[in-house]
């Protein structure tokens, strides 16, 4: 018999399982459960002390989250996958993958899925998802797969890759590293790596086929409706367009982009040729076929200031009123560029017939109406000046050209990080810390942009984790739950069916237990309770520390399961019912398989 749970460990349990329920209903925000855990267990403790603490000490282990090196890590690999996107330096790889996901979209994400496994096995799978990331989401701006679709496949083949080697995670390492300590032989590289490679192979086809399909899009609608621009394509003496042929470059162009004044034929230096697209189409195509559609010299000299005054060229969208100047002129004519140093790359109108000659000039440029929509490009101060003078209303969605003169500097200081952490030579907390220090010392994100990187709603649901995690383990709910389990196993019959419900019933408590706890508290309670449970059954240690280091990994049921979980949470817009609804059949399936795997690899 084990003795009844002490009130603090009833309390932790009940607050856990209130928090899941909480989060499990959605009736309130995720913001909103966190935060009223948090403040349940400051003034749960604070009046009832867990013995031999203060009321002080409950307070500090409620808010020990905000201040913890987890978050701290999570937050630093934001900024630094920020710094890769807007510098655009995974533009080269998002094209690489875009171009696979175009040939085949299936294809594209089967292959996506094997490098994150591949990778995981070797590298810490956290580096690894932030290295992805910043990519599919890219991808998904310019028409593949919708980030929501994509992510939590991709992080789900991650951890399965890091669970196939010892050095795949931390959590492997404290596994083997316990066993050791225990008195187990220790384990080398590739140990079981065979095991978990016949349970990923059989997991694939869930998370390349069905994972995909039980997500949602995520996008908003405002994403979906892009509006679509007329521009002018100049083509210079030096362009690599000359002499090429419409029909052969349009294989090349983004989907979206459409020639109208010129749909065939050869293309000739000094043509302005009318084309429409999204703003993401338009810039795709200058830079997969050069050109401009927009004056070169004052391009260049929005560059140029750019680079002097240390500002980001933003891209704006305005609306033409009925009191603006510019009512009936053509951009040629308005002289926007000389007045203002601005460049406006094209022109909007919903109802536009490209075949109404009344709505163009007699050189062929757009005449612009009230209600029109510019796209216009300049540095915030001139483009603001602009609006101001010529009677135009700003939209929402402005953005910043990537600062690409930074592109290879921030791949050098995420490669180094990544480098650092994946090495063991520091830890990724202090890799992570610097590479975003580094981030923006150099310039790559500016520090008034921070807001941008980081998610409001993580930051709180990483602090209310890690608040449970602690609660769990120091009002002994973890040594307790782990008891129980130890005497429910104790049985007699055949050793191999022994051996089976055992290592089953220890993978799916660690299980249960990382997906709400961490994977150190799973560790550090389980490895111990595997030893004694082979002792006590009389069964070989190696198959029962194997379920507890499977178990610890298994953590995709929950956002608060694991850190990588947490950072694709809002560049998903996933909500809690989608790790659930997807990690559960997963858990399953894992479960399952490695289950049957550790009884033929170890059965007596």
């Amino acid at each position: 018999m084990i003795a009844a749970p002490s009130f603090h460990a009833i309390a932790a349990i009940a607050v856990t399982i209130a928090m899941f329920v909480g989060f499990i209903r959605g009736r309130l925000s995720i913001e909103i459960v966190s935060l009223l855990t948090i403040a349940v267990i400051a003034v749960g403790l604070y009046f009832f002390p867990i013995e031999g603490t203060d009321p002080t000490d409950g307070i500090v282990l409620a808010f020990s989250g905000f201040g913890h090196y987890a978050l701290i890590t999570i937050c630093a690999l934001m900024i630094m996958g920020r710094g890769l996107v807007v510098t655009g330096a995974l533009e080269p790889a998002a094209r690489f993958l875009e171009r696979v996901f175009k040939w085949n979209i299936q294809l594209g994400l089967l292959f996506s899925l094997l490098i994150a496994f591949v990778l995981s096995m070797g590298v810490n799978n956290t580096p690894v998802l932030v290295l992805l990331i910043p990519i599919f989401v890219t991808l998904a701006a310019r028409g593949a797969l919708p980030a929501s679709k994509t992510l939590i496949p991709l992080n789900a083949a991650s951890l399965i890759g890091g669970l196939a080697t010892t050095i795949g995670t931390s959590t492997n390492i404290l596994v083997v590293s316990i066993a050791v300590d225990l008195g187990m032989d220790r384990m080398g590289v590739f140990h079981f790596t065979p095991i978990v490679l016949v349970a990923g192979a059989l997991a694939l086809p869930y998370l390349w086929l069905v994972m995909p399909r039980m997500l949602k899009d995520n996008r908003t609608t405002e994403f979906q409706q892009q509006r679509k621009f007329y521009s002018r394509l100049r083509v210079g003496d030096e362009s690599k367009l000359v002499g090429e042929k419409i029909a052969d470059i349009l294989p090349r162009l983004p989907e979206g982009i459409t020639f109208h004044d010129k749909t065939d034929g050869t293309i000739t230096a000094q043509e302005r040729l009318l084309i429409s697209g999204t703003h993401e189409a338009l810039e795709e195509a200058m830079r997969e076929i050069g050109g401009e559609v927009a004056p070169i010299w004052v391009i260049d000299k929005i560059r140029r200031k750019s680079r002097e005054l240390g500002q980001d060229i933003n891209v704006v969208e305005m609306t033409v009123t009925a009191d603006s100047r510019l009512l009936n002129r053509t951009l040629p004519t308005s002289g926007v560029a000389d007045l203002f140093g601005v460049a406006v790359l094209g022109i909007h109108r919903p109802d536009t017939v490209i075949g109404d000659k009344d709505k163009y000039s007699s050189g062929g440029d757009l005449r612009i109406n009230e209600g029109d929509v510019l796209l216009v490009m300049g540095l915030i101060d001139d483009v603001q000046e602009f609006a101001r003078s010529d009677s135009l209303l700003q939209l929402e969605g402005a953005r910043e050209l990537p600062r690409r003169s930074k592109a290879l500097l921030a791949a050098i200081i995420m490669g180094i990080s990544v480098g650092l952490a994946s090495l063991g030579i520091f830890p990724i907390a202090i890799a992570a810390l610097g590479g975003a220090i580094l981030m923006f010392v150099t310039g790559c994100v500016k520090f008034d942009r921070v807001g941008k990187a980081l998610s409001g709603q993580v930051i709180v649901l990483v602090a209310a984790s890690i608040a449970i995690g602690r609660l769990i383990d120091e009002s002994g709910a973890a040594d307790w739950l782990g008891q129980l389990l130890s005497l429910a196993i104790a049985f007699d019959g055949p050793a191999n069916i022994q051996l089976a419900i055992t290592i089953a019933v220890i993978m799916l408590f660690m299980t249960v237990l990382t997906n709400f706890a961490s994977n150190a508290t799973a560790a550090t309670v389980g490895t111990p309770i595997a030893f004694a449970i082979s002792n006590q059954l009389g069964l070989p240690p190696e198959p029962l520390v194997l379920a507890v280091l499977f178990g610890c990994n298994l953590c995709y049921a929950t956002p608060i399961a694991y850190q990588t979980n947490m950072l694709i949470m809002a560049e998903g817009s996933y909500n809690f019912q989608d790790y659930v609804r997807t990690g559960v059949p997963l858990v399953a399936i894992m479960v399952t398989t490695l289950t049957a795997l550790l009884v033929l690899t170890y059965g007596m």
